[in-house]
């Protein structure tokens, strides 16, 4: 009776002097030391009879067909991109949303609160829309790119005024 009773003051004191953070780091050594320790005894207990077809490479259920390390086109690259920037856009708006909808701001500052969150959140959403509006013009979206085709008589007068001094330095 008396050995529980010191464990609960121990307790007791242990939680006084962690705070919420405290808890947060003793879980974070607490996987740290967990990981390890849970692939050391999963290799020390499980049976190794590798086989052929234990140590092919695995697809999704599937026989393998080709390599892995093929063409891949880089224009879902650009779109992958793309979608993580907006997707980034959404996580950021959500904590915007509950922090600054709260009513008791809004009834304090008589209204100048919900003002200032409504025009912070669209100078956000306006930087982001000019990064879409200067990659559509770049042409990134384009799926296929145009070549451009440049119609110019600078060249050919250049190239006309060279050959003609060549040709008279060759002819004399």
């Amino acid at each position: 009776m008396y050995f529980c009773g010191q464990i609960r003051l121990v307790i007791l004191t242990i939680e006084i002097l962690l705070t919420d953070f405290g808890f947060i780091l003793l879980f974070i050594i607490g996987a740290i030391i967990f990981v390890p320790l849970a692939l050391f005894i999963s290799s020390l207990l499980s049976p190794k009879r590798p086989n052929e077809e234990k140590l092919a490479a695995y697809e999704c259920g599937e026989d393998t067909v080709n390599h892995a390390s093929g063409q891949f086109n880089s224009r879902f690259y650009v779109v992958g991109l793309i979608f993580m920037l907006f997707e980034a856009e959404l996580v950021f708006l959500f904590p915007w949303s509950v922090v600054f909808g709260k009513k008791a701001y809004i009834k304090s500052t008589d209204g100048l609160w919900g003002w200032f969150s409504f025009s912070e959140m669209l100078i956000f959403i306006l930087i982001l829309a000019l990064g879409l509006v200067y990659i559509w013009k770049k042409g990134f979206l384009d799926w296929v790119k145009p070549m451009i085709h440049l119609k110019t008589n600078a060249l050919p007068t250049k190239y006309k005024a060279f050959n003609d001094k060549t040709d008279t330095l060759t002819n004399k």
